[in-house]
C-alpha cells in the first residue's frame, strides 16, 4: 500500500519508521516544515516527500497533528484525496472531531476511521520518534460508521507494526476512558509540581517523585486543546478525584488513623485486584 503520513512529529515519525521497518508499504511523508521531511527522507523513514497534490495515490492516510488541525487539513486538502483512500487520525480526543471528519469524508467521498495510538513520550518532534514506540501498545479504533473492511485494514497495519492490542470503541467511550487513563494523570502531575516545594526536591526524591511528576513535562498547546475539547468527561473525573482527595485530607486533618488506614487499604485493594 501507499501510506501517507501527515505530520512528522513523534507520532507521525514513529509511524513512518515502524512501517518502513516492519512492512513493505511505500511511505509518503508530508510535513509543514520541509526540512523535517527532508531529514526523514535522508534517514530512510519515508520513501518520498509528498504534498497536497500527491495525496491522491495514498491508500491509507494517517493524520498526525493537533485535533482541530486534522479537521482543518482535510477541509483544505480533501479535494485531493481519492475516494478509495482510508483516512484516519491519531488524536487523543474523538467526540469533538470524529463527526467533523466523518462529514468531510462523505463530502469528498473517502472513508474515515478514527484511531488513537496509545503511546508517546514527554518530548516531541521527529528527532525523538522511533520504530519501536508502538511495540506492545494499544491501538484504539473508532469506526464512526466505516465499513468493516476499512477497519480491518487499519487493524492489520497496527498489528504489523507492533501494537499489542487493537480495541474497537466508540468516540464517547474513548473520551470517557481517556479522561481517566491519560488526561487526569497529566492534570495531577502538573498540579503536583506547582507546589512551592518542587524546586527543592533534589536530594530528597526518588521513584515516587519521578513517577508522579513524569508527565508534567507537557506540551501545553496540545494538552490544553485536549483537556478543553474533552472537558465534560475530564471534569467528571476531576470531581471524583476531588471527593477522594477530600476524604483523605479530612482523615489526615482529623488525625483519624483508623479511617485513613481504611481509605489507603481501599485503594490498595482496587489496585491489587487489577493484577498490576
Amino acid at each position: 500500500m501507499n501510506i501517507a503520513i501527515i505530520g512528522l512529529g513523534i507520532i507521525g515519525g514513529s509511524f513512518c519508521k515502524a512501517i518502513k521497518k516492519y512492512t513493505d508499504h511505500h511511505v509518503i511523508g508530508v510535513n509543514r516544515t520541509l526540512s523535517v521531511a527532508r531529514q526523514a527522507l535522508a534517514e530512510g523513514a519515508i520513501d518520498e516527500i509528498g504534498s497536497a497534490e500527491t495525496l491522491g495515490k495514498a491508500d491509507v492516510m494517517i493524520l498526525c497533528m493537533y485535533p482541530q488541525a486534522c479537521v482543518d487539513y482535510i477541509k483544505e486538502n480533501g479535494k485531493y484525496i481519492d475516494p478509495h483512500t482510508i483516512v484516519t487520525d491519531s488524536s487523543g480526543i474523538k467526540s469533538a472531531i470524529c463527526p467533523q471528519l466523518s462529514a468531510l469524508a462523505r463530502e469528498y467521498g473517502f472513508t474515515f476511521v478514527g484511531s488513537h495510538p496509545m503511546a508517546g513520550k514527554e518530548k516531541n518532534g521527529f528527532d525523538v520518534s522511533e520504530a519501536e514506540l508502538y511495540r506492545g501498545a494499544s491501538f484504539l479504533i473508532t469506526p464512526c460508521g466505516a465499513d468493516e473492511e476499512s477497519v480491518n485494514v487499519l487493524a492489520k497495519l497496527a498489528e504489523d507494526i507492533g501494537f499489542g492490542m487493537v480495541k474497537i470503541t466508540t468516540p464517547e467511550e474513548h473520551d470517557r476512558m481517556i479522561a481517566f487513563t491519560s488526561q487526569l494523570p497529566h492534570v495531577l502531575a502538573c498540579a503536583y509540581v506547582l507546589s512551592p516545594s518542587c524546586p527543592n526536591h533534589v536530594g530528597f526524591s526518588a521513584g515516587s517523585y519521578r513517577d508522579a511528576s513524569r508527565v508534567a513535562n507537557i506540551n501545553s498547546k496540545l494538552w490544553s486543546e485536549l483537556f478543553l475539547e474533552n472537558r465534560g468527561p475530564l471534569m467528571a473525573e476531576l470531581e471524583e478525584l476531588n471527593e477522594n482527595m477530600t476524604r483523605l485530607y479530612q482523615a489526615i486533618r482529623d488525625n483519624d488513623r483508623e479511617h485513613l488506614a481504611q481509605l489507603l487499604e481501599e485503594g490498595h485493594r482496587v489496585k491489587a485486584a487489577l493484577g498490576e
